[in-house]
């Protein structure tokens, strides 16, 4: 139907002053009463009893105050204050009062520390999944949070005397009294090949060792400590270092997305840090932390995606062309329902992973967090790209918050190693974790027999993966090797896709599982979202995407 009306009188006099045709606000909204597949998902993997802490979260995520807080934090870039008025180094940031408010609101209330202290079945489950509602409300703020929170495992099973003194502080839902962490890994001759680090560390005595170096990339500033990596005499290894003289920050990052927060350059001259795990460790000690980000990197990403959805939604059934609602269109139909497969099937796999922590299922969480940070992160910006154009020139203005929600897509993929590393590093763990690919292809197995295109599409992926590593190819390793590495990223997302659809196939109603499975793997989708095939209930999958 249209929802074109009779011009009043007014509107007859002054057209120009007529607003009409335009979506009303999306705030505001509970994120998570919107959210049937992330709803069915918190019970099915485990954490049913905690559905009211993340019905309050999203509602707070959506409410008008989180909005107008998170477009000041955006304006009100953060700035770096090197020196005091005599002269002394300070190095402070000066934040706008609604990014504390942002990350006040996730650390009290639990993100960064439920999991270590709410041990109980279930606990990272709810934590992803507030962690993804929380994150509608800013995406700058979960970086600080997502640190805190991976830096404990790291402590544990690296430097128990240091978990011991600081896991409480860092687990405190508590935003005056506790404590963040934050890392610095990366160096500008190195990036992601972090052996390349040429900060030193010179041992000082007992656990402690001087710094002296720089980081390309530090996150966040204000935190109270950091992980470090840098060259022991042994090599690589990694410190806790506490803020203070001796730790400068250059700049501030002038980056493509997530501006609310300040990413920076930092100098070490001289402070101490204290050893975690042995020296020429470094890589392995951190690797614990990295791994828990990279879970958030996917969460963020499900988050994105799921957002973009909703406000692609949102605008088509409230707008009107050529006579129609843009959702009763079918060219808008299909663009929707493409961007809401996308959605639940993240969602699907995101809370899936995150049992596998509560679980501490090492051969399925390794593989499947490598596997599915490069695949879901992958896919986030090309879908906030299809979102924003869904709201065509509305969608292109800052008002909208397309824009922010582009700019910040590409982030999640970047972090914690961009397409090559995940990709690469899905290789690596073939090879030196031959458990891994077993357990990842059991849980897709699960769904064997339901569905024929499902069925032929496993065998394919599961007979490259192991072609890498078959014993009977007589060939020279460095060509194999070369061999893998160049089709690296086929055989992650096509890895990928066997987990998601699998899911759905089991958990999803059918006409989300046909449509995934026939665009997905059947050949009957195009290369960009909206070309679903003739014959899958475009409508039923919009309607559950967004309940009316």
């Amino acid at each position: 139907m249209s929802t074109t009306a009779e011009p009043t009188a007014a509107e007859t006099v002054d057209p120009a002053r007529t607003v009409r045709n335009q979506a009303p606000p999306l705030q505001p909204v509970n994120f998570f009463d919107a959210d049937l597949a992330l709803q069915e998902a918190l019970k099915r993997e485990g954490a049913g009893w905690a559905e009211q802490r993340a019905r309050e979260i999203g509602g707070a995520a959506g409410s008008v105050e989180a909005r107008e807080h998170s477009v000041r934090a955006e304006r009100n870039e953060p700035r770096l204050v090197t020196h005091d008025r005599w002269g002394n180094r300070v190095d402070q940031v000066e934040l706008d009062p609604s990014w504390h408010a942002l990350l006040r609101g996730g650390i009290e209330r639990g993100l960064a520390g439920l999991p270590w202290r709410e041990p109980q079945p279930g606990a990272h489950v709810l934590r992803a999944a507030m962690f993804g509602l929380w994150s509608n409300a800013n995406g700058g703020v979960m970086c600080p949070i997502s640190m805190t929170y991976a830096v404990v495992p790291a402590l544990r099973d690296g430097a128990p005397a240091l978990a011991a003194q600081w896991e409480e502080r860092l687990t405190r839902p508590d935003y005056d009294g506790g404590a963040l962490a934050g890392m610095a890994m990366t160096e500008r001759q190195g990036g992601s090949d972090v052996r390349a680090n040429i900060t030193t560390a010179t041992p000082a005595g007992g656990d402690e060792y001087e710094l002296h170096g720089h980081k390309w990339f530090c996150s966040y500033p204000p935190c109270d400590v950091f992980l470090v990596l840098a060259q022991a005499p042994a090599g690589i290894s990694c410190f806790l270092v506490e803020r203070g003289p001796g730790m400068e920050f250059q700049r501030l990052k002038d980056k493509l997305g997530t501006r609310s927060l300040p990413s920076s350059e930092v100098e070490f001259r001289g402070i101490r840090g204290r050893l975690v795990g042995t020296e020429g460790g470094g890589v392995k000690a951190i690797i614990r932390m990295v791994n828990h980000t990279r879970l958030d990197c996917m969460i963020g990403s499900t988050s994105s995606i799921r957002r973009g959805t909703v406000e692609a939604i949102h605008h088509a059934r409230h707008r009107s062309a050529f006579g129609a609602l843009l959702v009763d269109q079918p060219a808008m139909t299909n663009v929707l329902a493409d961007l809401a497969l996308e959605s639940e099937a993240a969602t699907a796999v995101t809370l899936r992973i995150a049992r596998a922590y509560d679980e501490d299922d090492a051969a399925f969480r390794r593989f499947a967090t490598a596997t599915m940070k490069y695949y879901v992160c992958k896919r986030s910006s090309p879908h906030a790209n299809e979102a924003l154009e869904c709201l065509g020139g509305n969608g292109f203005v800052e008002d909208s918050g397309l824009p922010l929600l582009y700019r910040d897509a590409p982030l999640m993929s970047i972090w914690e190693g961009s397409g090559n590393v995940a990709a690469l590093d899905v290789l690596r763990a073939l090879g030196k974790e031959p458990e891994g690919l077993p357990a990842f292809l059991a849980e897709c197995a699960l769904a064997s027999g339901a569905d024929a295109r499902f069925d032929a599409h496993l065998r394919l992926a599961t007979e490259q993966a192991q072609a890498l590593f078959d014993r009977s190819d007589t060939r020279d390793l460095a060509v194999r090797a070369a061999e893998g590495q160049y089709l690296a990223r086929r055989i992650v997302e096509d890895l990928a896709v066997a987990l998601q659809a699998s899911l759905l196939l089991r958990f999803a109603p059918p006409a989300v599982a046909d449509a995934f499975c026939a665009a997905r793997l059947g050949g009957g989708g195009g290369r960009a979202y909206g070309t679903l095939p003739l014959g899958v209930d475009a409508r039923a999958i919009v309607d559950r995407a967004l309940p009316a």
